[in-house]
């Protein structure tokens, strides 16, 4: 193993999108299994540290490739076209009309049905741009586009964590 190596080389994974989480789930166990610093115990104070490092670098690792967004991210940077979500906010006008819309209806919400309503719409048109944004990926290599797709994704992520906020306050 090269500490230099990029996550899906590390795991020993297709560098794609699409990843089958079970031998996502089995590749990290194994790999736990043979840096875990307990296995170096006997071998001193420096194999532990560097046993330490493998770990953690491992860990990372697999939850950025456990995390569809946060491997269509690294998938982008892969490609030099980071997403640079705290620098660069740039999305689509429609998209952008769409946030107001849902975060009046958010706020405007008096019951349990009307913020369902609004989640079941969210969660739908997450798991289409998160589609759209595997295809760009994966099959057109598009990264910029793939880009825009990340930060609206971002964006409805932070919004269903409000959402979930909104449904709390209403039961209580």
């Amino acid at each position: 193993m090269n500490l230099q190596s990029n996550d899906f080389e590390l795991f020993g994974l297709p560098q794609q999108f699409a990843q089958d989480r079970t031998q996502l789930d089995v590749r990290w166990k194994a790999l736990q299994r043979e840096v875990h610093p307990d296995n170096f115990a006997q071998q001193g104070a420096a194999q532990q540290r560097i046993a330490m490092q493998w770990s953690v670098r491992v860990n990372e690792a697999y939850q950025r490739l456990k995390n569809p967004l946060a491997r269509a991210a690294y998938l982008c940077e892969l490609a030099n076209v980071p997403v640079d979500a705290h620098s660069n906010t740039a999305m689509p006008s429609a998209f952008l009309m769409q946030q107001i819309e849902w975060r009046e209806a958010m706020d405007e919400a008096r019951d349990l049905q009307t913020l369902e309503s609004l989640q079941t719409e969210v969660t739908s048109t997450h798991d289409k741009l998160m589609r759209e944004c595997a295809d760009l990926i994966d099959e057109r290599a598009d990264y910029v586009a793939a880009v825009l797709q990340i930060r609206s994704l971002l964006f409805i992520e932070k919004f269903g964590r409000d959402l979930e906020q909104r449904f709390e306050a209403l039961e209580t």
